[in-house]
Formats: C-alpha cells, sequence, structure tokens
C-alpha cells in the first residue's frame, strides 16, 4: 500500500513525515517531486575500492546547466531535506527524468523508517545531457509499516547516513567490517 496525497498530508500534520522546503504544487497523487540541489560530486580515484575511504570532489551546478556525460558517475543531492518516521519511503526518479536518459539511483532507492536528511543520488545517463539544479530530479512514495520499530535508522549508533546533509555523501562501506 502507498500513502495518497491526502495521508501525505496527514502524516506531515502529525510529524511523522517532514519535507522542507515543502511546495504544495510538487504533491502528487502518491508521491512527492523532489529537485536536485545545487552540489555535485564525483570520485578523485578512477578505480574505485570497497575497504577504503574514497574521497569525492565537490562542485556547484552553474546556472547555466551542467552537461552530465555517460560513463561517469556523480553523486548529487536533493534540495529536500526529508525525515520519515513512521513509513519506508522510497525515491524514484520521474518518467520525465527517465526519458531524458538520467538514472537517479544505482540501487539505493530505499529509506529506512527514521532517516532524516536530504537524499544523496547516485546519477548516471545514457547520453550527454544537461542538467540544472532546481530541477524535478525524482520523487518520493511512503509505504506504511506493519509491526514494531525497535530502533528507528536515526537511533542506530552504526547508522553510517543519518543526518546526511545539502550535499552530496560518498560510499561508507568501508566503515563495515568484511
Amino acid at each position: 500500500m502507498i500513502l495518497t496525497d491526502s495521508r501525505i498530508l496527514e502524516e506531515m500534520n502529525k510529524g511523522t513525515i517532514k519535507i522542507e522546503p515543502y511546495n504544495r504544487a510538487d504533491l502528487g497523487s502518491n508521491s512527492y517531486d523532489v529537485h536536485l540541489g545545487k552540489v555535485l560530486a564525483m570520485y578523485v580515484d578512477e578505480v574505485l575500492d570497497a575497504k577504503k575511504h574514497n574521497q569525492i570532489t565537490y562542485f556547484e551546478i552553474p546556472d547555466e546547466g551542467f552537461v552530465l556525460e555517460p560513463n561517469k558517475f556523480y553523486l548529487g543531492v536533493t534540495q529536500e531535506y526529508t525525515e520519515t518516521h513512521a513509513h519506508v519511503p522510497f525515491l524514484e526518479g520521474k518518467s520525465s527524468t527517465g526519458r531524458l536518459g538520467i538514472d537517479i539511483h544505482a540501487t539505493a532507492g530505499k529509506g529506512d523508517v527514521g532517516f532524516c536528511g536530504n537524499w544523496t543520488l547516485e546519477i548516471s545517463c545514457k547520453q550527454p545531457v544537461r542538467v540544472y539544479h532546481g530541477m524535478p530530479i525524482g520523487q518520493l512514495i511512503y509505504f506504511p509499516v506493519e509491526g514494531t520499530i525497535e530502533v528507528k535508522y536515526n537511533q542506530k549508533s552504526n547508522a553510517k547516513y543519518s543526518g546526511q546533509p545539502d550535499r552530496p555523501i560518498e560510499s561508507m562501506m568501508w566503515k563495515n567490517k568484511f
């Protein structure tokens, strides 16, 4: 089951869903549109190492836009800060984004109950495409959970991505023990 627009508004009024900035025009019948933030990042090294803290470099998208290139991997961020305290949020690309050949996540489209922060986007594209900060990039949908949650994501001591800022965050795989 997915929350409808009226249920999303009810949950926002209860404080179980928070979206900042919020714009009523971005609320669809069962989703909320999120926008591309001003900052993108790319990894410094060409070869990434899952056991290493791979460094990234940040840059701002200029007002005239930035051309994403195929076979390059970008980290982006949503303009919106969100909190989800009683539902599982899923971030999906908008159909208009997909029709430009842009993927906004490689595998990490699901959030956890208790996620608080801006969403890091894992961006790739099929052909060169110019993007702009503030453009609609994805949509959040919310699923109710069944059962009691023992520990929300933002309460876990090992939550690697809790409180993400308004800039992309690199992989924290290196914090895992393997």
